[in-house]
């Protein structure tokens, strides 16, 4: 039963299905508008869930030959033989995928659907198939993927679609860039032996760091901008202290790139994200709950 757990916790990549997940979350808590009921907001996490499932497990069928070539995945299901490659694992991601869009659909309208198709698509075919293994910005594309999730939990609350959410989904197209590039960077000999084109293995360093500079800089400074369009103290605090950390982060990486350093501020990024996704939910928790009332 554990090793079931196991496998389809890995298969699925349920943790970064999770964050995705959690993503769409904070694009409803953003939108100001009538609220999803308790169970129709689990019922939509859950079809957002089952999309990046979908397309987590096609990217580890589709890879299985990168994974291999990987020490950090070379354990996972498919690249270590645990399931046997056949026509039937992509059909039944394929059918996974049918029905958490048609859950989404059925929860939120055509729109939040549409965003929930375009972040599973963006994520597993634009970025796996056709990217990963042509272009070093294969992640740029790929961050799409997030950007998505945050627009669909916008959509399933108000299908206008307001400044705040959209401005946090420029923030995940902004932050998957260097999150993935501190991670190659730290681990670049598993990408050169798997011959996968990440920007730090094929840029000069001071080009690649200051790549990864620039974003974070965006970033931070772009998630403060949803305080004009609504947002709250608790939320500036939150997008404040998460850029900030990255921010430092990322100029450490650019004036001594090490490894140690890459994987610090691969760290800081999980922090941000953290920091900034948990601000939303509280702000928008002590806007339905006020404190005095």
């Amino acid at each position: 039963m554990l090793t079931a757990i196991r496998i389809t916790t890995s298969l699925l990549k349920l943790r970064i299905g999770m964050a995705i997940a959690v993503s769409a979350l904070a694009g409803m808590a953003a939108t100001q508008g009538p609220r999803l009921s308790l169970a129709e907001a689990l019922a939509f996490t859950l079809a957002v869930l089952g999309a990046s499932g979908a397309a987590g497990a096609f990217n580890h069928y589709y890879e299985r030959d990168l994974d291999r070539a990987m020490a950090r995945t070379r354990t996972r299901p498919f690249a270590s033989g645990l399931l046997t490659p056949h026509w039937i694992w992509p059909f039944s991601f394929l059918a996974l995928l049918v029905a958490s869009l048609v859950l989404a659909y059925a929860v939120a309208g055509g729109l939040a659907m549409l965003f929930v198709f375009l972040g599973a698509f963006t994520y597993g075919v634009v970025y796996t198939v056709w990217l990963k293994r042509r272009s070093a910005w294969n992640i740029v594309i790929g961050g799409l993927a997030g950007s998505f999730a945050v627009l669909a939990g916008a959509a399933a609350v108000d299908p206008l679609l307001q400044p705040a959410p959209v401005i946090l989904a420029l923030v995940m197209f902004l932050w998957t860039p260097p999150h993935f590039w501190s991670l190659a960077a730290a681990k670049s000999r598993d990408y050169a032996l798997a011959d996968v084109p990440m920007l730090p293995l094929t840029a000069p360093q001071r080009f690649w760091t200051l790549a990864i500079l620039a974003h974070t800089a965006a970033l931070a400074a772009l998630s403060l901008l949803p305080l004009a369009y609504g947002m709250g103290l608790i939320y500036g605090l939150g997008a404040m202290a998460g850029g900030c950390y990255f921010l430092l982060r990322s100029w450490r990486l650019y004036r001594a790139p090490t490894r140690k350093a890459a994987m610090a501020n691969f760290g800081a990024s999980l922090v941000q994200l953290t920091l900034l996704v948990m601000a939303v939910l509280a702000d928008d928790a002590l806007r339905i709950v006020p404190w005095f009332g």
